[in-house]
């Protein structure tokens, strides 16, 4: 089972790992309703590097992205659910919009992102990635799968 660290904890963590010769991929996301195409996204992403760092948002910055009445489930749930899932090896929540200034800090060998940016340049955090010397890696199904349409379905069905 993975850890919910702070960002601080999770810097030494990484460089742990770096220094006994394992790779780091970084994934990051508001994970507001865990469903299949989140979990193929991590799956992929491990498959990466030998170790799975995952940023979750936190709540103001899913509902600044998001809209009114996001997130559904609260930051800290989202991360423990996260933390328990096979791939994952340290979680950690943020703030702000841009996963950027963590990916500086931690200078994963690898960001993930999904496919539905086409190809890595057009990722927004690409130029921080290559500026350390990492890589952006385009993972996951496409985009088939999304909370915003399983609220939707949810918010649809009958009685509601």
């Amino acid at each position: 089972m993975g850890e919910i660290l702070t960002l601080d904890a999770l810097a030494e963590r990484v460089a742990a790992w770096k220094a006994a010769g394992k790779t780091v991929a970084f994934a990051n996301g508001h994970f507001d309703l865990l469903h299949v195409g989140h979990l193929r996204y991590l799956q992929a992403s491990r498959a990466e590097a030998d170790a799975l760092i995952v940023a979750v948002n936190d709540d103001d910055s899913v509902a600044r992205l998001k809209g009114p009445g996001r997130p559904i489930v609260p930051a800290a749930e989202r991360a423990e659910l996260l933390a328990a899932l096979k791939p994952v090896d340290s979680v950690v929540v943020f703030s702000g919009d841009s996963p950027a200034p963590l990916l500086a800090r931690l200078q994963p060998d690898v960001h993930c992102k999904g496919p539905d940016y086409g190809t890595p340049e057009r990722v927004p955090e690409h130029a921080t990635v290559k500026a350390y010397g990492g890589r952006t890696a385009l993972v996951g199904d496409p985009k088939d799968h999304a909370t915003t349409d399983l609220i939707a379905k949810v918010r649809s069905l009958p009685g509601r």
